[in-house]
């Protein structure tokens, strides 16, 4: 008989909670509050584990690698997600930042059952985007268990690319699987077993870690400024002439005419005012400076 495995804290019962049934909606919302308000500090305690992985994901970025992240359920929702925004807060390519959620993108908007349970489809789901080893992958889990993400993780370190474990339990089998491994305990949640609400929270505020820093680290923002973002409708259109005149001191109009000629691409609009130049050399100006508008402006 083989003995189950313990039950981690993310499925455990917390007491506190057991008669929010019977309880006024302001009582619950408040119990649910005070519990949200201890997942920032519990993220806070790994932040050094946190550093240290997007250090190494930033490094192989630099040198042409991707990040993907790997999770199911609400897990790999959030996973979708963060990839997702990408390439709209950062003008990157959508191959270079992906997600993948066990079940496929039908599991984005209803549950696949089982999907999580299949460790072969995690692997095979590696080797369909070809990851080497410049790649970086971060397995998300709440639990730190889920079969999908684990066969994932073998199998990017089987192919030599930087593994990153992200779970909510102390001692998850993800961590062991991975090189560097992030566990932000947050304990039992006040619907049991319902990680969407404590845990999820916590794997959105890492994911917005590893994803923001890690492309401030290769330079696609200009102070806290998103230089490389995609003017894609006209609130971000008026954002971006707000920024060339911000860094530039140029006024509307003439911030506005540069980034028609530089076909929106804030930066090369900054270094036309700036240095008196045109799109080309602007261009390539910032190609020398490895895209740093910083180091370009300077220069």
């Amino acid at each position: 008989m083989i003995n189950p495995l313990p039950e981690p804290p993310t499925e455990q019962s917390d007491p506190r909670y057991s008669q929010i049934d019977r309880l006024p909606t302001d009582q619950v919302a408040r119990l649910m509050n005070q519990a949200d308000a201890a997942v920032p500090a519990a993220v806070a305690v790994v932040i050094p584990a946190i550093s240290a992985a997007i250090d190494a994901i930033a490094a192989r970025m630099a040198d042409g690698g991707r990040l993907l992240y790997v999770g199911a359920g609400t897990s790999g929702r959030l996973a979708v997600l963060d990839a997702s925004e990408c390439p709209p807060t950062f003008g990157t390519d959508p191959s270079l930042v992906q997600g993948v959620i066990a079940g496929g993108l039908d599991a984005l908007t209803r549950s696949v059952e089982g999907a999580e349970d299949d460790a072969e489809a995690g692997a095979a789901s590696l080797t369909a985007l070809e990851v080497d080893a410049l790649d970086s992958v971060v397995g998300v889990s709440a639990s730190g268990r889920a079969p999908f993400v684990l066969g994932a993780l073998a199998e990017a370190t089987r192919r030599g690319a930087l593994t990153v474990g992200l779970s909510c339990n102390d001692g998850a089998p993800l961590s062991a699987a991975a090189e560097h491994a992030i566990e932000v305990v947050v304990g039992p949640e006040v619907v049991t077993g319902s990680t969407r609400l404590k845990a999820g929270t916590a794997q959105k505020l890492v994911l917005n870690m590893i994803s923001t820093i890690s492309m401030i680290r290769l330079g696609r923002t200009y102070g806290n400024k998103m230089v490389e973002m995609s003017a894609m409708n006209s609130k971000l259109a008026d954002r971006a002439v707000r920024m060339v005149s911000d860094i530039t001191g140029a006024d509307h109009d003439t911030a506005e005419n540069a980034l028609d000629a530089a076909s929106g691409q804030v930066k090369i609009a900054v270094l036309m005012i700036q240095h008196g130049l045109d799109a080309g050399g602007a261009r390539a100006l910032l190609e020398s400076h490895g895209e740093r508008l910083s180091d370009a402006l300077s220069s």
